[in-house]
Formats: C-alpha cells, structure tokens, sequence
C-alpha cells in the first residue's frame, strides 16, 4: 500500500490482477445508509446497481470504459474499487467520487447553523452527517432532471433505462460482469442530439428538451461545469426551451454543488414540509431560515419521506 498526502483524501493499494483499491476519507459524520438509499432508488438499469451494501456503475475515463465500487470502510473512509481504469485518469476519478458522495463536505459546520432551525435539528438527530450527493457528470445528471419532470423517480429511471438500451455504447467485453446486469455506458450527447426520443415513452415535449439539453451541453460544455457560477448558469439553463426554475433549481442543487439551491416547486419537499409541520407551512417562507445552507434542508427532507 502506499500512502498519500492527506491534502489528496485517499491512498491506494497495488494494482491486483486489473483491480485498483483507494481508501477515501472524510469528516464525520456521514449517513452512508441514507446515501445509499437515495442511490439506490434512482440506478438506472444497464448502468449501474446497488446489491449487500456496494454501489456499482460503468463509467467513462481516459477514453476507456471502466467498472466503479464504492462501499462503507473501517473509519471515516469509503472503498473505492476500480477495473480497467488508465493511471493517468486515477486524479480525475478520485476528485469525481469525492465529489458524487460528498466527501469534501463539512457536517459539523453545516448542522451547526441549519440546526438552529427547530425542524432541521430534529431532522438532524435522525440522519446525522446526511449528505447532498452530486451527479456523475453534468450531461448524465441533465438527462435525469428532465426525465424526472412531473413524474416519479421510479417512472423516470425507467425511462432512463430505455435511453441507454437505445443510445449507450455496449459495454466493453473484458468489464462485461453478467450477474449485475451492467450493459452499457451513458449516451454521450451526440448519440442523441438529433434523435426523436418520444418514441421512449415520453410526450413530445419532453422528448424535445432532452435534445435541447443535449444541444446546449454540446455548445456549451463548460454549462454545468461544477463551481460555475450560479446566477449565470440558473440565468441560461432557464432559456433553454422546457427547462424552468424546478429544474434549473434541481441541477444547480444536484450537479453544481450550490449549497443554497432550492427547487420551490418541488412536489416532494412540499408533502415532507407538511407531513412534519402541518398543512398550513410553506416551504417559501420557512426555506428563508434554512439559508446558506437549504440544499441540504432539501436533502433532509426528502430523507425523512423514506
């Protein structure tokens, strides 16, 4: 094994017949079950699966197809574990995951302000170091926004199953693990760019904004970059045909990493907020004193559905 400097979060084992192992650390505390739930509610079939406590997904990096696990570890770590994967594209793979699982996040600071709300400190006591997790990449997280336009997650991951059966590139053989049902990788926006995708499942219009979408991330491939800047990237993604504030809120919550990001109109946070505090509470004014902090606020309450 050889160990890293604590600024990289990681260390790593040997390479063992194609297999490479990292150690990923973080603060505590950190909520894995609630993480892996929400993961595991939203796998989209071909792609990636969540089975005995294992998140797993097919991947793109370096030009190469790749098979991604992450698990709980001993300590403040998460296993990552990795075949097929370029050495030069370790950096970028790691600083990926740490982003998707949260693991730069800084619990203690973030439930010592949101907790002075009544609400989220309860909420807090129950799922202690929750976190926000972040999409693969921008593209892949779009294609799921739109999908899950005004209709279930379960709806929309079924949806998104038939895209990448229709559009993703087949998984290459030496990755192929047949008992997961991994098949394939995300579309990339080009295999979709120009296609009527209604024939999927979906009215036209949607099917529409999913080209739309694809279109403006192949014109503008720094537009969900994470860390771009907020009132900018809320102001563009707004222009797109199809895309309104729900989804511009949700992709700004979900990809950009903007930790006050709150999508309103949110159906689900709606019926969590008035589970937990009557049906006369609005998510509007309650929201103000969940701020800077409200995509976490968001995250809580969503958890506290399950």
């Amino acid at each position: 094994m050889s160990p890293f400097p604590a600024k990289y979060g990681y260390r790593r084992s040997v390479r063992a017949q194609g297999v490479l192992t990292i150690w990923l650390s973080y603060q505590p505390p950190f909520h894995w079950p609630s993480l892996l739930g929400f993961l595991t509610a939203r796998c989209i079939g071909g792609i990636e699966t969540v089975a005995n406590g294992v998140y797993t997904r097919t991947a793109v990096l370096g030009g190469r197809h790749v098979l991604v696990q992450v698990r709980a570890g001993r300590g403040h770590h998460l296993i990552l574990t990795v075949r097929g994967l370029p050495p030069a594209a370790l950096p970028g793979l790691v600083a990926k995951v740490r982003r998707v699982f949260a693991l730069n996040a800084q619990p203690v600071e973030v439930e010592a302000q949101l907790g002075r709300d009544p609400l989220m400190a309860r909420l807090i006591a129950a799922r202690p170091g929750l976190r926000v997790p972040q999409g693969w990449d921008g593209f892949e997280q779009a294609m799921r926004t739109v999908l899950g336009q005004q209709i279930s997650v379960a709806g929309a991951m079924t949806l998104a199953g038939r895209l990448v059966a229709r559009y993703g590139q087949a998984l290459s053989l030496p990755l192929h693990v047949p008992d997961t049902g991994l098949t394939h990788v995300f579309p990339q926006p080009t295999a979709i760019v120009e296609q009527d995708l209604s024939g999927l499942g979906m009215p036209r219009s949607r099917a529409a904004t999913l080209s739309t979408v694809a279109r403006a991330v192949l014109d503008e491939p720094q537009l969900l970059q994470p860390g771009a800047d907020l009132d900018q990237c809320l102001r563009r993604l707004c222009q797109l045909r199809g895309i309104g504030p729900w989804s511009a809120q949700y992709l700004a919550l979900r990809q950009l990493g903007a930790a006050d990001a709150l999508p309103l109109g949110d159906v689900a946070l709606v019926k969590a907020l008035r589970l937990l505090e009557g049906q006369d509470a609005q998510l509007a004014d309650r929201s103000q004193a969940w701020s800077p902090w409200r995509a976490y606020a968001a995250q809580h309450l969503w958890a506290s559905l399950s």
